[in-house]
């Protein structure tokens, strides 16, 4: 398990390099599975709440972390990850809203400092899945980078009714794999994709 300050989360420990979500299909609840099938995460969106709150689980049902909206609606703005079992701020996940491309910044909670990056690959893909009457059927994909720019990992959507994606992060050793896949669920809930 990471120390604390990197972005790593107490009550879990993601080591596979590849994990799948899947979204239900009646709300924004999402379950993510290791590379063996696993459930590893279980998140869902709080309803009726003022602000957007998704606590996550781990694959007993313990709440491992929360990601809450820092405004009342806050389409591009930032959402902050706390660690349940420590009570701290974790890392804030910061959308850079645009109509051509959607970018997501991973930062430390206390610093602010840069952890990872996530992008949407392709401009006209993106418009397309923001404006076409069926585009949210048009599968996304995501490349995830380090502080440097250095690629990570990448999040590929499928073509399916309920939302899923392959999460593949072919190098984390400066990126916690939890935020990682925390923010795959947390973009999908946001972006209504």
């Amino acid at each position: 398990m990471a120390t604390a300050g990197d972005g790593s989360i107490s009550g879990i420990d993601l080591t596979d390099s590849e994990y799948q979500v899947v979204q239900s299909m009646i709300r924004n609840k999402y379950r993510a599975t290791d590379a063996a099938g696993n459930v590893v995460l279980r998140g869902k969106q709080k309803m009726f709440k003022m602000k957007e709150e998704f606590p996550f689980v781990d694959a007993d049902g313990e709440e491992v972390f929360t990601v809450k909206a820092g405004g009342i609606i806050d389409v591009a703005g930032n959402y902050v990850l706390s660690d349940a079992e420590t009570g701290e701020d974790v890392v804030i996940l910061d959308n850079d809203y645009s109509i051509f491309q959607d970018t997501w910044t991973i930062r430390d909670a206390d610093t602010e400092a840069k952890i990872a990056q996530i992008d949407s690959r392709g401009a006209l893909t993106t418009i397309a899945r923001h404006y076409l009457p069926f585009g949210a059927l048009i599968p996304h994909k995501y490349e995830i980078t380090d502080q440097d720019g250095d690629h990570v990992g990448d999040i590929s959507g499928h073509v399916s009714i309920k939302d899923k994606y392959d999460i593949t992060i072919d190098d984390a050793s400066d990126v916690p794999k939890e935020s990682v896949v925390a923010a795959a669920m947390v973009i999908d809930a946001i972006q209504n994709h």
